[in-house]
């Protein structure tokens, strides 16, 4: 009779033998274990990849507009802001660009100032300065019309409500009294939101101090020289006091020297912390912190800059007091006044600080006084130090001059560069520019100071001295000696210090103290939400990046990784635990059913062999 039978126990590829199947169970589970292992790292080298690759990209494109010349105002991830310095004399537009933030915390904005189709920096410039409505204060707005004018034309529409606008006002505005100052500044506030849609508010018009002023020249200078650059392979560095009790190894930044007609000024970041016993000390404009990074809270850029402003030690205003005196020294010598040393061009004054043989004739206390040039600049120099007031008691030690505080200086570990008056001085005559050299510049110096002015005005006639003006050729020995002065019994330089370059140019361009200001007033912006000027809405400008996740991606391949490794250690476990066993084949009963040719059906016992454990 035949049948049929139905087995109904066990799946099949549990009736395999005990030792085959344990043996690829381990393999799968192997395999399985591997190919995981494998995809994690697949996905989280591809996710790293290209987490990188974006940022590469976009290093990549703030790199290519650094020595581009011409603006490209049809890209659209590039942006804008304007900055108005409203001087003095005159008020002039700075209009600036930088491409997107590469969303690194450590980084700044690459900002640069914007070129036309001609090469040429977008700079506008008008006459008179704002002070001189000081008493018509309605003529506002047609006075900056021509420059807010120019900087509209120059960017792209559709970026206009995404620039910010500073106007920012200096000297001549200082010097109003407080009320016209107010009504000066509230015509600004008030029409220009009116007539342009640049992203403004009350606080952007403001007039700045001598201290910000410094604090923005000695911003742009160190930025246009990478000095806010992280280069850890950069062999010039310095230790800095961070916020806290930490510090922090980073590069070396310079220090600012500049000296104009009317006024000297220093500035250089201070690596140590300072005490003050009097805290109205810090308010009196000697010490600036500022935190220029992204975020407030990281100090990878928090400086801590001295910066004082010299009234009356410029060039010109030295030249000025120095006259007075000589001319009261002269007053002093009873021979003198015997003689009438001073009164006719027969009888003149002699003074060591002009060339020898110049004669000229000054005002003081409305009387004419005559000088001629002896040529000596030693004693030019010995004549100049008492104009330092030395001998002024100091506010705080230790003092520069004038009883001003000043922090002593690592001058072993530092570096300076000088602009305006101490270029001048060692270019346009003496062809001596760029680094200073005490000894150099001194022989130099004396050579011009002692020859005859009647061949110094021949060869400025016959165009040997093409950079100066006669009134440089004629108080070049004075300035000479006024500059080293100021330098070393002023400031403390050692003569032989070697780390002062004087220069006009940054990588041969003017460096502006609008491009610090604008780089200080925007540094929050790449990482954070600003308000916006009139509605006071939350308002995120393109450039604001979005925050980072709290899982990295630089994470994720180590997750993976201890993932994975979880995974083995838990099977090596097993295996362990399991240990090497032996078996023997033996029947074993098996319960099976089976079907009559009726289609009944019926149990029965049914025997396999089997590999069991001893």
């Amino acid at each position: 009779m035949a049948r049929c039978s139905l087995r109904m126990s066990f799946p099949a590829v549990w009736r395999i033998g005990g030792r085959k199947a344990s043996t690829q169970r381990r393999i799968a589970l192997l395999f399985i274990v591997v190919g995981l292992f494998m995809i994690c790292t697949y996905f989280a080298y591809e996710t790293l990849s290209q987490h990188h690759e974006q940022n590469a990209a976009l290093s990549e494109y703030a790199k290519k507009y650094e020595h581009i010349e011409v603006t490209d105002t049809d890209d659209e991830n590039l942006y804008y802001g304007i900055v108005i310095d409203m001087g003095s004399s005159g008020s002039r537009v700075f209009v600036y660009f930088w491409p997107q933030h590469t969303g690194k915390p450590n980084e700044l904005l690459n900002i640069q100032q914007m070129r036309d189709q001609e090469r040429k920096a977008v700079v506008k410039k008008i006459k008179p300065g704002l002070s001189s409505l000081a008493d018509t204060p309605e003529k506002v707005d047609g006075y900056i019309r021509p420059l807010l004018d120019y900087a509209a034309s120059k960017i792209p529409s559709s970026k206009h409500h995404e620039t910010p606008l500073y106007i920012l006002a200096t000297a001549g505005m200082r010097m109003l009294p407080q009320s016209k100052q107010d009504d000066l500044l509230g015509r600004l506030r008030e029409g220009v939101p009116k007539n342009y849609k640049f992203l403004f508010s009350d606080t952007s018009v403001e007039i700045i101090s001598g201290k910000q002023e410094g604090v923005y020249a000695w911003i742009g200078i160190n930025y246009v020289l990478g000095r806010f650059s992280h280069d850890e392979s950069d062999p010039y560095q310095v230790s800095i006091d961070i916020p806290g009790d930490g510090k922090l190894i980073r590069k070396r930044t310079v220090g600012v020297l500049d000296m104009g007609g009317g006024s000297a000024q220093v500035a250089f970041e201070v690596p140590q912390k300072l005490e003050f016993k009097d805290k109205e000390m810090l308010a009196k404009g000697h010490i600036a912190e500022f935190n220029l990074g992204c975020h407030q809270h990281e100090s990878d850029h928090v400086y801590r800059v001295y910066v004082t402003t010299f009234l009356g030690y410029g060039g010109n205003a030295a030249r000025k007091r120095y006259e007075k005196s000589l001319v009261n020294i002269t007053k002093d010598s009873d021979e003198s006044v015997r003689s009438g040393i001073g009164m006719t061009f027969s009888s003149p004054i002699l003074d060591p600080c002009l060339p020898k043989g110049l004669k000229d004739s000054i005002t003081v206390s409305k009387k004419e006084v005559f000088l001629r040039g002896s040529g000596n600049f030693d004693k030019c120099q010995g004549q100049l130090k008492p104009l330092l007031n030395l001998s002024v008691p100091c506010e705080k030690e230790p003092c520069s001059f004038n009883g001003v505080f000043q922090p002593n200086i690592e001058f072993s570990n530092s570096e300076f560069y000088g602009f305006s008056e101490y270029w001048y001085c060692m270019e346009d005559v003496l062809r001596i520019g760029g680094v200073y050299d005490y000894e150099k510049f001194q022989k130099a110096a004396k050579n011009y100071c002692a020859t005859r002015w009647s061949l110094l005005k021949e060869h400025y006639e016959k165009g040997l001295y093409s950079k100066a003006d006669e009134f440089r050729i004629k108080y070049q020995c004075f300035k000479s000696a006024w500059i080293t002065t100021v330098l070393h019994d002023g400031f403390k330089f050692p003569k032989d210090y070697k780390y002062l370059r004087t220069a006009s140019l940054i990588h041969d361009k003017e460096v502006q103290w609008t491009l610090g200001a604008i780089l200080h007033r925007t540094r929050f912006l790449p990482l954070r939400e600003i308000q916006h000027s009139s509605l006071q809405k939350p308002y995120k400008p393109p450039w604001v990046k979005a925050a980072t996740p709290w899982l990295s991606n630089q994470y994720l391949l180590v997750i993976c990784f201890m993932i994975v490794s979880v995974f083995i250690f838990v099977y090596i476990r097993w295996l362990r635990r399991l240990g090497p066993q032996r078996s023997t084949l033996a029947r074993v009963p098996t319960m099976a059913y089976f079907m009559t040719e009726e289609g009944q059906i019926q149990e029965g016992i049914y025997e396999r062999e089997e590999h069991l454990p001893n």
